[in-house]
């Protein structure tokens, strides 16, 4: 099953971890898979190119369908083996609406992530203007106390189980504490974070170069 499935992928995209947590929640170990690095511009290969015209990470295969967009990987990997591995959709109607709402939410939030952490590497030198990083920092912090609001309510972001709103949203939160985000100021973030770090299919994604490089940096250490 998981032999037909190809995987190309970068080490520390949250985009990527989304699918390969799903494939181990789904019991899908064993698929082919390529580490491409973006520092050496792999991901602009003829070979990717050749299935993703945008040369974006990740590219997912299985047979011959192929599916660019982590989300989308995401719930073909559900529908496909619903009846495999982790239940990652509730049955219930009121329970769906959260999930999907949680997870299209968490497309803001890595949005928001993303112009902070990567604020210096995506605004050439010239156009760098320290209010506007203040602006991207405090709007950052107002989605944060949001997501610290939605976990008051159970210990995933969608209620009492695992669902796939914590395998599409938990790798952005696993980047806001590798960049320094302070555990004190988001404690409830801190207490989900420290749950799912130690969930099998977790462990079992985390990025190699931050296994290799536990440190992190601080970019976020006085958000």
């Amino acid at each position: 099953m998981a032999e037909d499935m190809h995987l190309y992928w970068g080490s520390g995209s949250a985009p990527c971890w989304r699918v390969m947590i799903a494939l181990e929640e789904k019991n899908l170990q064993g698929f082919k898979n390529t580490l491409l690095s973006f520092d050496k511009n792999e991901h602009k290969s003829p070979g990717v190119l050749a299935q993703n015209p945008r040369g974006q990470l990740p590219t997912f295969k299985h047979g011959d369908n192929i599916l660019n967009e982590s989300y989308a990987a995401c719930f073909y990997l559900e529908s496909q083996f619903k009846r495999q591995g982790s239940k990652l959709l509730p049955d219930g109607a009121a329970e769906q609406a959260l999930v999907y709402q949680r997870m299209f939410e968490g497309v803001t939030f890595y949005d928001k992530l993303c112009a902070v952490i990567y604020y210096e590497w995506s605004v050439p030198e010239d156009e760098r203007h320290e209010s506007a990083l203040k602006r991207n920092c405090e709007a950052l912090a107002t989605e944060l106390h949001l997501w610290e609001g939605y976990l008051q309510a159970g210990p995933y972001l969608a209620g009492a189980n695992f669902s796939l709103a914590d395998v599409a949203v938990f790798p952005s939160v696993a980047n806001l504490f590798r960049f320094g985000l302070t555990a004190v100021r988001y404690p409830k973030l801190a207490e989900y974070h420290t749950l799912l770090k130690d969930r099998p299919s977790v462990r079992a994604s985390w990025p190699p170069h931050w296994q290799e490089n536990p440190t992190g940096e601080d970019t976020l250490k006085d958000l």
